[in-house]
């Protein structure tokens, strides 16, 4: 496995210190653009992500704002990396729908995942029979290439599970997504086990939200919170939808999301349950 360094963390973390820059200046954008004889839609690029600002970019703005020399070289550097490719970029683009290539590249990164799931099994704890049932009732329907390289880089993700400093996994599933009898009933019942299974790992907790729960925070609104190692990278908080997906970087939504997940922890069953509802529940199919 590739070192896990990921260029859209650096890329996240060079674009909040050119911005920073520019607050402390206390310089418009048009401003900025005009001594550098930039277009003002090319620093609101870099200023946005939309864009990486190279080394040259980097340099040129740092001069403009009068960074100290350290700070500026430590910056140059992160332009450099955050040019780099990450290792899920070796996929082709359709194994990489919508921008879950983003959501790869911060997980890869990510010290911690908080997961709830509402109707699905948790990406990271998915078999590859389950998987693939999902895969084959998805609509467009990939070909048989694509679903192969969704396979692999399925599987290259929950090999952090396993690292010598294994990625810290917490999940709360609804009982709604282990009834769903995706691929039949020999299917859910290795799911089920391969849940059972991972939730006896020291750095993964699954804890199973029963129907008897009833009604509970964010129902109908899965998502996920992802927090890094280094303080310096805010946590961020994902959630899909049909065609794409969404990030939250904002303090009060995150911790909005943060706090929900709290909710539904003390809600669901605990890891003990949990694992003993699985395991019945995969004996009575």
């Amino acid at each position: 496995m590739e070192e896990r360094i990921s260029p859209t963390v650096r890329l996240r973390r060079l674009t909040r210190g050119i911005r920073r820059w520019r607050a402390e200046a206390g310089l418009r954008q048009e401003d900025v653009a005009a001594v550098l004889d930039w277009s003002k839609p090319k620093l609101s690029r870099f200023e946005n992500a939309e864009k990486s600002a190279g080394p040259a970019e980097v340099l040129a703005l740092a001069a403009v704002y009068g960074v100290p020399d350290a700070e500026r070289d430590q910056y140059v550097a992160l332009a450099l990396q955050a040019r780099q490719k990450g290792w899920w970029q070796r996929y082709g683009q359709d194994a990489l729908a919508s921008n879950f290539e983003e959501y790869v590249g911060l997980e890869s990164e990510a010290a911690e995942v908080h997961e709830f799931s509402g109707e699905l099994i948790p990406g990271l704890l998915q078999t590859e029979r389950y998987a693939t049932e999902l895969m084959q009732a998805w609509i467009p329907q990939a070909d048989e290439v694509v679903m192969k390289e969704r396979t692999d880089l399925r599987s290259q993700r929950q090999a952090r599970l396993h690292e010598t400093n294994p990625l810290t996994l917490g999940t709360v599933i609804h009982e709604s997504a282990l009834r769903q009898l995706v691929g039949g009933p020999e299917v859910m019942r290795e799911q089920l086990k391969h849940l059972a299974a991972g939730a006896k790992l020291p750095n993964v907790t699954v804890q199973v939200l029963p129907f008897s729960a009833g009604a509970i925070p964010a129902l109908g609104a899965p998502f996920i919170v992802l927090s890094f190692p280094d303080q310096e990278d805010p946590d961020v908080a994902f959630a899909e939808h049909l065609t794409g997906s969404v990030y939250m970087e904002d303090p009060a939504e995150v911790e909005a999301y943060t706090l929900n997940y709290s909710a539904l922890r003390s809600k669901a069953l605990s890891q003990k349950e949990s694992i003993t509802f699985l395991n019945r529940l995969a004996r009575d199919l």
